[in-house]
């Protein structure tokens, strides 16, 4: 019987000007075999002339870097591969820089204490296109974006979905979330995937996809960021 193809790997660009922690993380993540780092880089400008290239699958991107900073190289690492998503990985929990990647155009952002295994479980997800965030930074999400307001239209994805998540409470349609329905956003809020809250809720993953479209509708939103954003914003106004 013929067997199944194992999935490609993901493959990555890591990008840090600190060389210990950059060939650390390579190390770390060559231990996933799901995981594939094709090349790094020290700043900004190295990574634009690698990305033409490599056309990765994920970028992981430092923020304080030499010259330009990450958040303001996110958008010229996207037009010269648009296919690549920029996933932040770095030291800085100031709302403004989260509020500005997302803004422009990354697919997440994490912090350098995040544990490897949730790190490599991000970067899957980052590349499937799903928004990733650090837990412990949602209160800081929702603060930036409403201090902030709605970006203007031109503002790439997923910054203008974050943005909306405040004001798509206000059109909740006033049908009341199921116990089940609350439990998973709690969960989603806390960052977790369908398949983590599968697991923790003890149901099976096609169930949570399910809730989470039940959810998105009785809560007028769109996508899972909105979800976790109003979430947060809830536990703050209780």
């Amino acid at each position: 019987m013929t067997q199944p193809a194992a999935a490609a790997p993901v493959t990555l660009l890591v990008v840090d000007d600190h060389t210990l922690f950059r060939r650390g993380l390579i190390a770390l993540l060559g231990q996933d075999a799901g995981l594939h780092v094709v090349g790094e880089a020290g700043d900004a400008a190295e990574a634009l002339r690698l990305v033409p290239t490599l056309q990765p699958d994920v970028i992981l991107l430092d923020n304080h870097l030499p010259g330009v900073m990450g958040v303001d190289a996110i958008r010229g690492l996207r037009e010269v591969s648009p296919r690549s998503r920029v996933l932040m990985l770095t030291v800085s929990e100031d709302s403004q820089d989260l509020a500005a990647a997302l803004r422009n155009g990354a697919q997440g952002y994490l912090l350098k204490t995040i544990d490897g295994d949730l790190l490599a479980q991000a970067i899957r997800r980052a590349a499937q296109g799903e928004p990733v965030v650090s837990p412990e930074l949602m209160g800081k999400l929702v603060a930036a974006f409403q201090s902030q307001g709605a970006p203007s239209a031109a503002s790439p994805a997923p910054a203008p979905e974050v943005a909306e998540a405040s004001g798509s409470a206000a059109s909740d349609s006033g049908t009341p979330l199921s116990p089940r329905e609350e439990e998973v956003l709690r969960e989603i809020a806390r960052g977790m995937s369908n398949k983590e809250i599968a697991r923790v809720l003890d149901i099976a993953e096609t169930t949570v996809k399910i809730h989470v479209q039940h959810i998105l509708r009785k809560l007028g939103l769109t996508s899972r960021v909105q979800a976790a954003v109003y979430a947060s914003d809830r536990q703050r106004a209780e």
